[in-house]
């Protein structure tokens, strides 16, 4: 092979390295969190007579033209500075000249990096926080306007009791304040300062963690420094609250999609949120809870893939860490849209209460309720209340009839022991009687259902 040949080939591989070592094209995202923190650390170097107070604000003012730059899209991002805090740092000495050299002073990129990811990840589990108490304020105002509104609840997918559909949205509304805490916790959890710890050991520079700490917005500095440098586990935990919410997010996802079927027409979803076939032109397609419920799948995928990146890692810091990143910014992204469009769907769709309350009609819903009362008013055991109210469901079905549809002689007719049945079963039996006699803490009656609506309201205004 000549030598211009084997130069074109080192090139081309020195390329592909540079490509495959950087970072630059997708940590540029922590931009803002890179200059806010290297500004907290310049005037914490200034308080320690480390810099003076003209190359502090000297960093200071260089810094903030950086990141006008940036937005601005003046900035040119390129491989040759492999990650976000060499180009930052690079380009503020070229506009401050000699000062811009000193900021790097007792710091490593280490902490720099988990001190930005850090940042970024407590902002975004603040703002998701946010998205969801909207989500839960949405699904509540929907319920509140359907505490008498009949809906078949199911189990295994088959009819099982009659609820009301104000308390079926109450169980989302239940789920995402679970996700709102679960991002309210991890942000407690996780409100430490990395920035101080250095590579891995700390520094022999008298710097004042504390400092950096309160002008970031931290709660106390992080404890050890090698575990710090090290730790992934607050980016770990945001994938998680991200699954989670959007595992979430896909179950009333595939409601939508099952309740807006020709089989079920139970809600209509607005055409903003639906598409029509590209060949058969009757169609309305639930496109967008489609996409929904298989984001999920990607977010799983972040999640599963940092925690493969960090399960062998020996301590301190390792460059498999790099790739912490783009997952946790494609989840974030993915929730933040999903968040957002669910929150319209929810506020648009059309409820088809009378299809609801025609389908209770199906599957003998308040069969439980007879066999409660033979429980509550003929002292039976409930198993043999059980078997009785089995004979009354095949007499009702040799009727094709609903078990609430029955007259008292067929119910009487169903079974030796029910001759002498009192007439007050017919109203037990009743779908809206047997809904509203669940009066248990949490049921599904209406009476419990605004009950639990003025509960979420005060936790609403309170949060």
């Amino acid at each position: 092979m000549s030598n211009q040949n084997n130069q074109i080939l080192k090139n081309t591989n020195a390329q592909i390295l540079d490509e495959f070592n950087a970072s630059i094209m997708f940590d540029k995202e922590l931009y803002a969190q890179d200059i806010k923190g290297s500004i907290a650390h310049s005037a914490m170097l200034c308080e320690q007579g480390i810099l003076t107070k003209d190359e502090q604000e000297a960093i200071e003012k260089g810094l903030l033209q950086v990141k006008n730059e940036i937005e601005s899209g003046e900035f040119k991002f390129s491989l040759v500075y492999e990650d976000i805090h060499m180009a930052v740092e690079s380009r503020l000495t070229e506009i401050i000249g000699e000062p811009g050299k000193r900021l790097h002073t007792a710091r490593s990129r280490n902490d720099q990096v988990a001190t930005d990811f850090r940042l970024y990840v407590q902002e975004k589990s603040l703002s998701i926080k946010s998205q969801l108490k909207e989500l839960v304020e949405t699904f509540v105002n929907v319920a509140s306007k359907h505490t008498k509104t009949l809906i078949p609840g199911m189990t295994h997918l088959q009819h099982a009791q009659p609820l009301n559909f104000g308390y079926h949205m109450l169980a989302y509304a239940n789920m995402f304040k679970r996700d709102y805490e679960r991002f309210e916790s991890s942000y407690e959890r996780n409100n430490y300062s990395p920035l101080g710890s250095a590579a891995l050991a700390g520094t022999p520079h008298n710097i004042n963690r504390d400092s950096t700490c309160e002008k970031l917005g931290f709660k106390a500095p992080t404890a050890h420094a090698m575990d710090t440098v090290s730790d992934r586990d607050f980016a770990l935990e945001i994938l998680f609250n991200i699954s989670t919410s959007m595992m979430h997010i896909s179950r009333i996802a595939e409601e939508l999609i099952t309740w807006s079927s020709y089989e079920f027409q139970f809600v209509r979803m607005s055409d903003e949120y639906a598409t029509t076939s590209s060949i058969m032109p009757q169609k309305k397609n639930p496109d967008v809870p489609e996409l929904l419920r298989g984001k999920t799948g990607r977010v799983y995928g972040n999640l599963i893939s940092l925690f493969t990146v960090m399960k062998g890692l020996p301590l301190a810091y390792n460059k498999d860490t790099q790739e912490d990143k783009e997952g946790v910014f494609d989840s974030v992204k993915t929730i933040e849209i999903s968040i957002s469009i669910l929150n319209e769907v929810i506020k648009t769709m059309i409820v088809n209460v009378d299809k609801m309350e025609s389908a209770c009609k199906i599957g003998h819903l308040s069969a439980t309720d007879l066999a409660d009362f033979l429980v509550q008013k003929k002292g039976m055991p409930f198993r043999t209340a059980y078997y009785i109210t089995k004979d009354v469901v095949t007499c009702a079905n040799s009727l094709n009839k609903d078990i609430s549809e029955l007259s008292i002689d067929e119910i009487r007719s169903a079974n030796d022991e029910l001759k002498e049945i009192d007439d007050e079963i017919v109203m037990y039996l009743d779908l809206r009687n047997s809904m509203n006699a669940r009066t248990s803490f949490g049921g599904t009656s209406t009476q419990q259902t605004e009950i639990q609506i003025e509960n979420f309201k005060k936790w609403l205004e309170n949060n």
